[in-house]
């Protein structure tokens, strides 16, 4: 079974993202190649990962 997890783009430096975890109490930021994100994504963007899948949150 896989986990449901929210996270929003806190930054963007080139080809990566740093995504900050918003459904738990957690100050590591996560830094995830831009490729592995949807087209659009943007500081503040606010992300599901649920299947092995990044999907923007509407």
């Amino acid at each position: 079974m896989f986990e449901t997890m929210h996270y929003v783009v806190a930054s963007i430096d080139g080809d990566y993202a740093h995504l900050k975890r918003t459904d738990v109490d957690d100050n590591e930021l996560k830094l995830v190649a831009r490729a592995l994100l949807p087209d659009g994504i943007a500081e503040g963007t606010k992300l599901k990962y649920e299947m092995l899948q990044y999907e923007i949150e509407g």
